[in-house]
C-alpha cells in the first residue's frame, strides 16, 4: 500500500493551501476534499452559492469556505489566489470533482516537505465520462495546478482557461500521479453547460485574439498545453463545419477512443460533432448577423432618402 495513503492528515505539510471551486457539488465534494486534505491540512473553497449540502459537507471536514458569486472561472480563480498568497508559500488549485490519487499525493507531499526543483508542476488529468474512466478518449491533459505563490494565475479567457507562470525566469515540471476529473455532472448537465461554454468559445474566436504574458501562447515546440494550443489554432484555419467531422475522426480513432467503448464513443461524438460543431454554427451566426447589420447600416441612407423624395 502506498505510504502516503495511511498518513494522517496532520502529517500533511503546513506550507500549502488547496484551493476548490465549488458550486453543488454533494455528490463529490467529500472524495475531492478527503484527498486534499492528505495534501495540506489548508483547503479553501470558494463556493458560488450552493444549496445542496456542499458547504457543510466541507465545514465537517475542517474546510474554510468562503461565499463568492461567480463571475467567470479566470476573475474567481485569480480572486483566490489573491486571497491565500500572503499566508501560504505554495498552492494547489483543484475543481470540485478533480480527486487525487495516491501517486499524486505522494509526490505533492514530498515537493512540499523537501526542496523543490521548480517553480510550478503540472498535473495530468484522467477524464471520466457517464461514469466511466476514459483512458483514451481524454481531452487536455496537462494542467498546470500546483505553484509557489507569486509565480501563477489564471489566464484571462473566456473558456479553456489555463494557469500560467508569472514574471521571468520561472519554469515547471510534471508529476506523474493523475487528477482524476470525475465529472459528476448527468449528460443533461453535462450538454448545458457545455452550451454555456459554446457561447464564450464562439465569442473568444469571433474576437481579436490576446496576446502577450496573460495569456498562454500555442508554441509548437512549447509545453504540453501550448502544443495543444497551437495545434487548436490550427484547427480553426480549417473549413467551418469540416473541422468538426476531422477532430471526431482523430478523437475516436486516431487516438483509439474507440477503445472505451461506448463512453468513449458518446464523448467523442458530443465533443467533437455536437460542442464543436456548435461553436462553429454559433461563430456562423455571429458572422450573418455582422454582415446583416452591415448591410442595413449601408442601405439604412438610401431609404431615408427615397422616403424624403416620395414626400415632397
Amino acid at each position: 500500500m502506498n505510504p502516503a495513503a495511511t498518513s494522517p492528515r496532520s502529517a500533511a505539510p503546513d506550507n500549502c493551501v488547496v484551493v476548490l471551486l465549488t458550486f453543488n457539488s454533494a455528490g463529490i465534494i467529500r472524495e475531492t476534499a478527503t484527498a486534499a486534505l492528505r495534501v495540506s491540512p489548508h483547503v479553501y473553497a470558494v463556493d458560488s452559492g450552493s444549496n445542496d449540502g456542499t458547504v457543510q459537507i466541507l465545514q465537517e471536514l475542517g474546510c474554510t469556505v468562503v461565499q463568492r458569486p461567480f463571475t467567470n472561472y479566470s476573475d474567481q480563480r485569480n480572486w483566490a489566489i489573491a486571497q491565500v498568497q500572503a499566508s501560504h508559500e505554495w498552492q494547489l488549485h483543484l475543481d470540485a470533482d478533480e480527486v487525487l490519487d495516491d501517486t499524486c499525493v505522494g509526490e505533492i507531499r514530498a515537493l512540499l516537505h523537501g526542496a523543490a526543483g521548480h517553480d510550478a508542476y503540472m498535473l495530468r488529468r484522467r477524464d471520466y465520462f457517464m461514469g466511466r474512466m476514459l483512458r483514451f478518449s481524454g481531452v487536455n491533459p496537462w494542467h498546470l495546478r500546483l505553484f509557489r505563490s507569486g509565480a501563477g494565475r489564471c489566464e484571462a479567457r473566456l473558456y479553456d482557461q489555463h494557469f500560467i507562470l508569472v514574471g521571468a525566469a520561472r519554469s515547471s515540471a510534471r508529476l506523474r500521479g493523475f487528477m482524476h476529473d470525475k465529472n459528476a455532472l448527468s449528460l443533461s448537465d453535462w450538454i448545458t453547460r457545455h452550451n454555456r461554454w459554446s457561447d464564450s468559445e464562439a465569442r473568444e474566436k469571433s474576437g481579436p485574439q490576446a496576446l502577450g504574458d496573460d495569456v498562454l501562447q500555442p508554441r509548437l515546440l512549447g509545453d504540453a498545453r501550448e502544443r495543444t494550443r497551437f495545434i487548436k489554432q490550427l484547427y480553426y484555419r480549417l473549413p467551418i463545419g469540416l473541422r468538426a467531422i476531422g477532430y471526431f475522426l482523430y478523437r475516436y480513432f486516431l487516438r483509439l477512443g474507440f477503445l472505451d467503448g461506448r463512453p468513449g464513443f458518446y464523448f467523442a461524438f458530443f465533443q467533437a460533432l455536437w460542442f464543436r460543431m456548435l461553436v462553429d454554427a454559433k461563430l456562423y451566426e455571429m458572422r450573418m448577423a455582422t454582415d446583416d447589420n452591415s448591410t442595413s447600416e449601408v442601405n439604412a441612407p438610401c431609404a431615408n432618402t427615397t422616403r424624403q423624395n416620395a414626400s415632397s
